[in-house]
């Protein structure tokens, strides 16, 4: 049989090697993505993986290395937009780094999260970056620590585990801080529940920056829900506006899902924002700025996030004892009309 007729599964990394006049350790190194090879012979050996239709025989370089090349990045809601440019983030570094990843549904279930880091334990995944609640993470940390894995957003400072987030006492500070100065004293406050460190960060950043102010909040203005979609955030609208001359002039939802719904249901009972109800949500979602009106709202660097997150990654596997601190990226309050 002629090499022009050859099949894929019978081209060797030797023939390979042949076309490009390379070394077979030269190409090995160019698929196997190390950096130490010049562009120019990277170009040629790429160009006879192509011409020849070579394929790397993934499974066989798994069992001689004990990699998979496989990242696994835990997601605990598809349907929250907030996650999707993170995991964008996550992926870019993936594949700049010759690693897949896999994106696994876990709906805030420690059982589910407990199965995905089963392949972890199985050496079936190389590592994982959770963005699961803190709560859910905490009841895995002691039996995952020795795992390479990294918490992304949502994390417990105290748990062992290297992450990356943001300041969210102090980014909802910033809220409450820039309303008092826009002349509102009776802000209210949309949560997401205790199940989220993030939800009882922001909270007390709310309360903190209140009492600094010299503000007692009335309890009806704080509303706490065990979802982020936005018809939760309409629900929550409409209770606020029922308070009739004791309603707040201004609500902080904690994300921008919620903060959308609220203004949805403010809308629904014929306020109108920011005339009668000024509104500012969380995260800078795509959708935030194109809504009507304008979302004020504070802008996590999502994408970078998740950068973040797999460069940690990545730097625990290159070095399992290296020491990996966490990282607090800056947030940025985002003024648009709606505030």
């Amino acid at each position: 049989m002629s090499e022009t007729v050859r099949s894929r599964e019978e081209v060797s990394i030797a023939d390979v090697a042949a076309r490009a006049g390379v070394s077979v350790a030269t190409v090995s190194r160019v698929l196997n993505g190390h950096t130490n090879v010049r562009e120019v012979t990277r170009d040629k050996v790429r160009a006879a993986v192509a011409a020849s239709g070579y394929r790397i025989n993934e499974l066989a370089r798994n069992l001689r290395t004990a990699e998979s090349r496989l990242l696994l990045t835990m997601v605990p809601d598809f349907g929250n937009p907030f996650y999707a440019a993170i995991v964008r983030g996550i992926d870019s570094v993936a594949r700049q780094n010759g690693y897949f990843m896999l994106l696994c549904d876990t709906g805030a279930d420690p059982l589910r999260e407990r199965s995905y880091f089963d392949l972890l334990r199985g050496r079936r995944a190389d590592g994982a970056i959770c963005l699961d609640p803190a709560a859910v993470q905490n009841a895995l940390a002691e039996e995952a620590s020795t795992l390479p894995w990294v918490a992304c957003c949502e994390f417990d400072p105290d748990a062992g585990v290297p992450y990356v987030g943001i300041d969210n006492h102090l980014a909802a500070g910033d809220v409450v801080r820039y309303l008092l100065a826009r002349g509102h004293d009776r802000i209210a406050l949309v949560g997401s529940g205790q199940g989220y460190l993030y939800g009882r960060q922001r909270l007390a950043g709310y309360c903190d920056a209140l009492e600094a102010a010299g503000i007692m909040p009335n309890p009806a203005w704080r509303i706490e829900l065990d979802s982020l979609d936005y018809d939760a955030g309409e629900r929550a609208a409409v209770q606020l506006a029922s308070l009739g001359c004791d309603r707040p002039t201004a609500i902080f939802a904690v994300s921008d899902t919620l903060a959308i719904g609220v203004m949805n249901g403010l809308r629904g009972v014929g306020l109108h924002v920011p005339d009668d109800i000024a509104v500012v949500g969380f995260d800078d979602i795509a959708v935030a700025a194109h809504v009507d009106p304008p979302l004020t709202t504070v802008a996590q660097p999502m994408q970078a996030l998740g950068e973040a997150a797999a460069d940690l990654l990545l730097k625990r596997l290159r070095d399992p004892r290296a020491d990996v601190p966490g990282v607090l990226l800056p947030h940025r309050l985002i003024q648009r009309r709606s505030a």
